[in-house]
């Protein structure tokens, strides 16, 4: 799946190019995944909530995109990627209880060299 995420990605960037606002490239991609008989869970900006000991936060954070309620595809249109982005993204799969994430970097020249795989449970 993480393939067909990656292609889509590739579609959507070869398409546009880099320089547009993060929400264009969130709504092109999910047009191209469920193109491609991916399945978006919930919404776009779909909201998980966060558990603090008994206190339950409901505006923990949102998602940019929840593919086949399995992969987290946090979208950025960014200059330069920072550590804190890649650290968010982790703590998103925690959270919210998945194992792989892709962070997806639409500002580049070169789309493989936007996209970061990120997995929860792995060592550093």
């Amino acid at each position: 799946m993480a393939q067909q995420i990656v292609d889509a990605a590739y579609r959507v960037h070869t398409t546009l190019g880099p320089g547009l606002l993060e929400s264009v490239y969130e709504a092109a991609l999910a047009y191209e995944l469920e193109k491609r008989g991916l399945r978006i869970t919930g919404t776009r900006q779909q909201a998980i909530p966060v558990v603090y000991e008994t206190v339950h936060i409901l505006t923990g954070f949102h998602a940019d995109l929840v593919v086949e309620d399995k992969v987290i595809v946090e979208i950025k249109a960014l200059e330069i990627i920072a550590p804190v982005h890649k650290k968010q993204l982790l703590t998103y799969l925690k959270l919210a209880d998945k194992r792989l994430g892709l962070l997806i970097n639409f500002n580049v020249a070169l789309i493989k060299d936007g996209i970061t795989r990120i997995v929860n449970g792995l060592k550093e």
